[in-house]
Formats: C-alpha cells, structure tokens, sequence
C-alpha cells in the first residue's frame, strides 16, 4: 500500500490513497519520473512526489511465460504525465497491444509489486 506523506500531493479527487500512484518530479527541470534517486536529465536531486492520474497508453507489451503457472503480460505504460513504468495490463495477454489507452486498476499488485491497469479503450494513434 502507498502512504500519502506530508508534503505529498493529494491523490486524485475521489482515489482512495492506496490506489494513487506516486512519482517524482524535478524541482529544477521539471522532469517527471518514477522511482528515482536524481534526475535523469539535470542530475538534481531536488525531487518532489505527486500522485499520477493513472491514465496511460500501452507503449509496449510481452507476453511471459516464465516463473508463472500461466501467461502474463509485462508493458510499458507511457503516463499521462511524462513519465514511463512498468506493469501489467488486465485481460488476456495476446490482447493488449501497443497504443491501448489504459487506466491505473491497483499502485501495487500483491505478488510482483507493480501498478496494475485496465483497458479503458482501444488503441489511440495521436501519441504514436
């Protein structure tokens, strides 16, 4: 579960805390980015956390059959706010493909520890 500190930005209206989905953002660039100690463009280390509005779209996807009694998807989902994070997409695995606009389903899965996300509708090209 993500625990909202002070100093944190709020989740979104109407998102339950452990549903929010916290990155970083640089003081002095700007840069949003998940899970990092510096900034990977201005190597600041000045970084403040915000909670994501959880919609995305998929920018790649693999379909996993290692270490798992069934086929899962692992993709890379490219957030509404800049910033780049690995997860999975509910559904079957062969579904999910690249331009998929997704929404944040769970912060952090129970067994991988990673955000979880939803189809919310087909593929959208504009971000190509």
């Amino acid at each position: 579960m993500y625990l909202i500190a002070a100093g944190v930005d709020a989740p979104p209206h109407g998102t339950p805390a452990q549903h929010a989905l916290l990155f970083q953002r640089c003081h002095w660039c700007g840069t949003a980015m998940y899970q990092r100690l510096l900034c990977p463009v201005c190597a600041g280390s000045d970084l403040r956390s915000e909670a994501s509005t959880g919609t995305g779209v998929v920018r790649h996807s693999n379909v996993v059959h290692r270490n798992t009694p069934a086929a899962r998807n692992v993709s890379l989902i490219e957030l509404a706010e800049g910033f780049t994070v690995q997860g999975r997409v509910m559904g079957p695995p062969a579904t999910v493909h690249r331009g998929d606009r997704v929404q944040l389903a769970t912060a952090q899965d129970a067994i991988r520890r990673q955000p979880v996300f939803q189809i919310i509708d087909g593929p959208y090209r504009g971000w190509s």
